[in-house]
């Protein structure tokens, strides 16, 4: 819990600054976006350019901490194959959404062809690049972290924990009539903390988390972070097509299977991948063992 511990106050310094800097930046009338979304870049700036230094301070500015420790060929090949098998897995979970009519196709009378291969590539150079940050900050270096000091339960456990913290861990709009001031900044930056748990997010913050143990065990079977990369980035590009070619359908009984975080990962969701990552476990420690024998 200690290296959870370093890694989250990382993140809150980093969020501390972007929302000291979001006022003053704001008011030079440079740019043109909400104040949450330049408070929620900012930070990601900050996370970024303070990233080396501080994986240097914690002792993982090496290839193996980060998840890299393989040949540049088996690293690639793995990213590949598990991009594909993130497809395919997120496909199963879309397909039944489809079905159960929780969510339904808008591109009737369009054509939606040239549409969704404009929105591939989008989102296919989007989720490649996400997947990077991110696998390499938590199934690289934090998983790494625990890892040494602890055994694979922690490292899944904190490294999940935290992972799924942060994807609600964003700057919202001021309520309307609220003064953006250095208050309101304030008002922004308190928001970040008190609107993560709540009892609406509790399906996506499950599917979230069940998403992080399953690249956390696929992290410590394969040894690097290759197929985690590439699961994540294909179930990015699952999601974000299937955001742009349909919408949600609040009128279906079956609604409260897709969460509210994206309309798709939600109770359904966190069956899916909670089932895969116990399989996935069962299986490669019935070969381990068989290995041992």
């Amino acid at each position: 819990m200690r290296e959870t511990g370093i890694f989250f106050l990382y993140l809150f310094g980093c969020l501390i600054l972007g929302a000291l800097l979001t006022y003053p930046l704001m008011q030079t009338g440079w740019i043109a976006y909400d104040p949450h979304r330049v408070m929620g870049r900012l930070a990601q700036v900050f996370i970024l350019i303070g990233l080396w230094p501080f994986l240097k301070a914690m002792h993982l500015n090496d290839r193996t901490a980060l998840g890299y420790g393989v040949s540049r060929a088996r690293f690639l090949g793995a990213l590949g194959r598990g991009w594909l098998l993130g497809v395919a897995i997120l496909l199963v979970l879309v397909l039944n959404l489809l079905l159960l009519e929780i969510r339904v196709l808008h591109v009737a009378g369009v054509d939606w062809l040239p549409v969704l291969l404009r929105k591939s590539v989008q989102v296919l150079i989007g989720g490649l690049l996400t997947s990077l940050l991110e696998e390499t900050f938590f199934r690289g270096a934090l998983y790494s972290a625990i890892r040494r000091r602890g055994g694979v339960g922690s490292a899944i456990l904190w490294s999940s924990f935290l992972f799924t913290l942060v994807h609600f861990m964003k700057p919202h709009a001021l309520p309307e009539g609220t003064a953006f001031d250095w208050l309101g900044t304030g008002q922004m930056f308190v928001q970040v903390f008190t609107n993560v748990f709540q009892w609406k997010h509790l399906d996506s913050m499950a599917a979230l988390f069940l998403v992080g143990v399953f690249l956390a065990l696929v992290r410590e079977r394969s040894g690097h972070i290759g197929w985690c990369m590439g699961l994540h980035a294909g179930w990015i590009f699952v999601i974000q097509v299937t955001r742009h070619l349909t919408d949600g359908n609040q009128a279906s009984p079956n609604a409260w299977l897709a969460g509210n975080y994206d309309g798709i990962i939600g109770w359904l969701a966190a069956g899916w991948i909670g089932l895969l990552a116990l399989g996935f476990w069962s299986f490669t420690r019935n070969q381990e063992r068989e290995r041992r024998a």
